[in-house]
């Protein structure tokens, strides 16, 4: 899920390489380390983070202090920040809470017995790619979905990481195609294209590269073998507040009012049915929300940052070079998916990302006779892809809160967005007659 920017977001001062600089302290303190010695919970995200927002502060010239301080915490405070604390706080609320009921267990079980084994890891990811698409969000997707995953890891002894990888890599199918999505809106627009030519256009690179995933998924699945279910009864009502939340989130309700619905269900099912009492369940919430704690320190943390790393001139920056050295039609299509890729690994959302260098993709597209649709599928298809492997950004967050994993533990399974990067650059390098010039007329 992702929103537009704040009307009031501090505009760059000058392009700047430096103002960069925050983003490779993290990238070394977090990746490199734990790659290095091989342990991925070796360097926690939010040591890395604090390190990145500290010299984040210390390089901005020209301000106090106080007034670093001050930039910062505008970053920490943007409405979008915090909008997704509020969803963090509900998601862990209603996670703990059904799983202190049963319903993760019941719903686990219930999937076991309809699901054959040998096809488990393909239906998540398809019901991954429905959900998405029918609601247009990736982060409600990942609520959904993301408890019952880490209980079919458990009772398979599958990869918790790669369990969870399935729903997140599924989760921005519907970012790339539904017509509800904030990434489909924000391309359309700033493209000037339909929304059904878009997605024509998305199909013939997205719908390969599902499918693609799909026989990964289906092949390392072959030999997953669940437990023995024996002839217990479906306990229906413990079901029913996780299919609550299915059903309102395909309904396109907003997924705070999905979530509290959860929650409510989750304490009037659990203590009328006498699953746990009124205290347990209240217990129950505030363990979820402390649980929580790490994601939301790394949330704000990062908006901080980030916010720093545009007054900077950091994305500035990016924008000059890039668009400095376009020569031919395929050098504008893959200089409009650069900026993008760039732009989202500096503001760690795929919406913000396409507007901010939106209007720069409408120019190229225009000089260089690109069609409207064929640059808005560019600027979603390459948003998706660096926000579905960040270990940042608020889909992957979400998902490793939940899993209760290392990002990096989720990232080494993201076969979908890996395969439609890939998909997605042959679709700009193998297309015939884009090595012209453009002629000026």
């Amino acid at each position: 899920m992702s929103h537009l920017p704040d009307s009031h977001d501090t505009a760059p001062v000058k392009p700047s390489l430096w103002a960069l600089s925050p983003l490779l302290v993290f990238f070394l303190l977090y990746l490199v380390i734990s790659v290095a010695v091989q342990d991925f919970y070796a360097v926690p995200v939010t040591v890395a983070f604090t390190a990145a927002a500290v010299w984040a502060v210390l390089i901005t010239r020209g301000k106090s202090m106080a007034e670093r301080v001050d930039l910062f915490s505008s970053g920490v405070a943007n409405r979008n920040i915090l909008m997704m604390i509020w969803i963090f706080v509900l998601a862990g609320a209603f996670a703990q809470s059904a799983r202190d009921m049963g319903a993760i267990d019941a719903t686990v079980q219930l999937t076991l017995r309809l699901l054959p084994d040998n096809l488990l890891l393909a239906s998540v990811f398809i019901a991954s790619c429905f959900i998405s698409l029918s609601v247009g969000t990736s982060v409600g997707t990942i609520v959904a979905l993301a408890p019952v995953a880490v209980g079919l890891a458990e009772a398979t002894q599958a990869s918790t990481g790669m369990m969870t990888a399935i729903v997140v890599g599924g989760a921005f199918f519907g970012d790339n195609l539904s017509f509800i999505s904030d990434t489909t809106i924000a391309a359309t627009r700033t493209q000037g294209c339909a929304m059904r030519d878009k997605f024509r256009a998305n199909v013939k690179v997205v719908f390969p590269a599902a499918l693609l995933a799909l026989a990964c998924y289906v092949l390392l699945g072959w030999h997953v073998q669940s437990p023995p279910m024996g002839d217990a009864p479906i306990e229906w009502m413990k079901v029913f507040p996780y299919l609550l939340v299915l059903v309102t989130a395909l309904a396109g309700i907003h997924v705070m009012a999905v979530l509290t619905l959860g929650l409510l269900a989750t304490g009037l099912v659990g203590v009328g049915m006498g699953y746990f009492s009124f205290m347990a369940w209240f217990r129950a919430m505030g363990a979820g929300m402390t649980g929580m704690g790490e994601l939301i320190i790394v949330t704000l943390l990062a908006g901080g940052v980030l916010a720093l790393i545009r007054y900077n001139g950091g994305i500035a920056y990016i924008i000059g070079k890039i668009t400095s050295h376009i020569r031919g039609r395929r050098g504008a299509e893959f200089s409009i998916a650069a900026l993008v890729s760039m732009a989202n690994l500096c503001t760690a959302n795929n919406t913000i990302a396409i507007i901010t260098v939106g209007p720069i993709a409408k120019e190229i597209s225009d000089k260089f006779h690109i069609p409207p649709r064929r640059s808005a599928s560019i600027l979603d298809t390459f948003s998706c892809l660096v926000q579905g492997i960040i270990p940042y950004g608020a889909q992957m967050l979400m998902a490793a809160g939940i899993a209760q994993v290392s990002p990096l533990m989720i990232m080494e399974y993201l076969y979908y967005p890996l395969i439609l990067g890939v998909c997605s650059i042959a679709a700009i390098a193998l297309a015939p007659g884009r090595t012209r010039r453009h002629r000026k007329s």
